[in-house]
């Protein structure tokens, strides 16, 4: 478990932040891979190591980080919206609505979506939950944040390696 750590803490504060309404907006390509940059340097400065980070570790961390990410934001994400009944698809469900009507697909496509959402903006609005956006937010943050936590280990990486040959 200490091994995890540092991604851990990183992905925890990448989860609070994806959920910040400005700051939101940065999270696919600044927050995530942030944060598993401060994983990468979090777990030299715990182990006490000035070796150069290899690949492999590299990618492991920014998976780990954008995994713990992902679990802490869906869960602040939800939780946010179960107690405000609110989120950011009942502001944005008329522009849905216009835009899926501009789909070159059949009506009844387009009637069954609309009354998909219509359905979730329901339930939020009523209950603060729904099923349906729970497992949508969940299965987009666990898919997009790994990734660019990826991506941000190997831009880490290469950081971390360049200041450790600059320093010798």
């Amino acid at each position: 478990m200490k091994k995890y750590l540092p991604a851990l803490v990183a992905g925890f504060g990448a989860g609070v932040l994806v959920v910040v309404p400005v700051i939101k907006s940065f999270s696919c390509c600044l927050i995530i891979p942030s944060a598993a940059v401060i994983a990468l340097i979090l777990n030299q400065k715990a182990s006490g190591s000035s070796a150069k980070i290899d690949t492999s570790q590299a990618l492991l961390f920014g998976l780990t980080t954008g995994l713990f990410a992902a679990l802490f934001g869906t869960f602040f994400e939800l939780f946010i919206t179960f107690i405000t009944k609110s989120n950011d698809l009942i502001y944005a469900y008329n522009d849905l609505v216009d835009l899926v009507n501009k789909f070159p697909v059949t009506n009844d496509i387009k009637q069954e979506v609309i009354d998909l959402s219509q359905n979730v903006v329901t339930s939020i609005k009523t209950t603060g939950f729904s099923a349906l956006y729970s497992i949508a937010i969940f299965v987009n943050n666990i898919i997009v944040d790994p990734i660019f936590g990826m991506i941000g280990g190997l831009i880490g990486a290469k950081f971390i390696n360049s200041r450790i040959d600059q320093s010798t």
